[in-house]
């Protein structure tokens, strides 16, 4: 018996380290495991892509499909048939952005829209961060014209796993609203330095090569600036909001998909995908172990407190603006709305009907613009 508990202790031991490498270990790659049946001409010459039906192939909205393992980005458009015999939707294709579609076999739905700032037709220059270890790539584009608000910037940040293009859907509503954007990479995102243990820190680091492109808007004349999060974006956004030398002037946040709570929303994704919830939790213990960086390649262990925002959400002083779909499957939408209930001077949580991550925008891009506008022209209202 004192060998089997011993092989069953080694074993949850193993789980829980790979579970917590899991989480902090930067993804490089990511399988194509979206099948491409069919690319072809539609009788109205528009090209046209078939795929497998599924809840995220048929949803409404504009995404896209990287392939090539990664080096082809194609934008697709609205279903325009579907086949429920063969269990296929076909869905235009708005454009290739690089490589062969039509030779491509399989691919990675995604909500990237664009994958070239030169995409969304706006003037952008592209500028350097000084950060820790570097310097940080950024693209900054110029607020609009006669601007009302000339001295005021938004810094837009990406999610885990992902790179800049990920954050350009937010670009011209700020534009719009006579805000210059910056759209930032931060460590470890490939494009950015990276820390000194190649390690996600879920925020609790990060934040500080946000706040260096704080710097740099303060420094080129920002008296007012709006931080845009996604998913790991937000809780990065609200770790800048929280410890910046500028928080004064951070007049709000835009919030897609945040993470306001590590802790459950790990160990939802843990037990959604069948590790037993024991495990999570042993796996989550190491990588708040200072004596585990043996495990987890971290230099420091992650303080979750620190970044629980619905124990703290008292900490929250800024205008948030939350876009959250109710399906997520990734960020637990509940937690949501618990912090909307818990901050309704400040927080406002508009739902949308998104059947993935971060993909508020692409299913309703009206709405969540319109959301923005009201935050950034100052008519915000909670529970308008």
């Amino acid at each position: 018996m004192t060998a089997i508990a011993g092989i069953a202790a080694s074993a949850a031991f193993l789980g829980a380290a790979y579970f917590a490498r899991q989480v902090v270990v930067p993804k490089t790659t990511r399988k194509e495991d979206l099948p491409i049946r069919r690319v072809f001409f539609g009788a109205d010459g528009a090209l046209l892509v078939e795929l497998p039906a599924s809840p995220q192939t048929s949803a409404t909205g504009r995404y896209s499909i990287w392939f090539a393992n990664g080096t082809g980005h194609a934008c697709v458009g609205p279903v325009v048939a579907r086949d429920p015999d063969a269990g296929t939707v076909t869905r235009v294709v708005e454009r290739v952005d690089a490589g062969d579609l039509r030779g491509a076999t399989a691919g990675i739905w995604s909500a990237y829209v664009f994958s070239k700032p030169d995409q969304l037709g706006l003037p952008y220059s592209d500028v350097e961060i000084p950060v820790e270890g570097g310097v940080a790539p950024a693209w900054k584009f110029e607020a609009a014209e006669a601007s009302a608000e000339p001295n005021a910037w938004a810094i837009h940040i990406h999610g885990m796993g992902g790179k800049r293009s990920g954050a350009l859907r937010g670009v011209p509503v700020a534009v719009r609203c006579g805000y210059t954007s910056l759209v930032v990479s931060f460590r470890n995102d490939g494009e950015a330095p990276p820390s000194t243990d190649g390690r996600y820190n879920l925020g609790q680091s990060e934040w500080r090569d946000v706040e260096a492109a704080v710097q740099y808007a303060v420094d080129n004349g920002s008296q007012k600036i709006v931080l845009f999060g996604w998913s790991l974006g937000g809780s990065i956004a609200l770790r800048v909001a929280d410890q910046s030398a500028h928080s004064k002037r951070i007049s709000g946040m835009v919030l897609d998909a945040p993470v306001f709570d590590w802790v459950r929303t790990l160990t939802e994704n843990a037990s959604a995908s069948g590790l037993p919830r024991s495990i999570a939790s042993l796996g989550l213990r190491m990588l708040q172990s200072p004596i585990m960086g043996f495990v987890t390649g971290l230099q420091d262990p992650i303080n979750f407190a620190h970044m629980d925002w619905l124990k703290r959400a008292e900490a929250i002083k800024n205008p948030t603006l939350v876009l959250h779909g109710d399906g997520d499957p990734s960020t637990p939408f509940q937690v949501s709305q618990l912090i909307a209930g818990l901050r309704p001077d400040l927080l406002r949580l508009v739902p949308f009907d998104s059947v993935g991550h971060s993909q508020e925008w692409n299913v309703d891009p009206a709405r969540w613009e319109s959301a923005v506008v009201a935050l950034l022209d100052s008519k915000y209202a909670v529970g308008v």
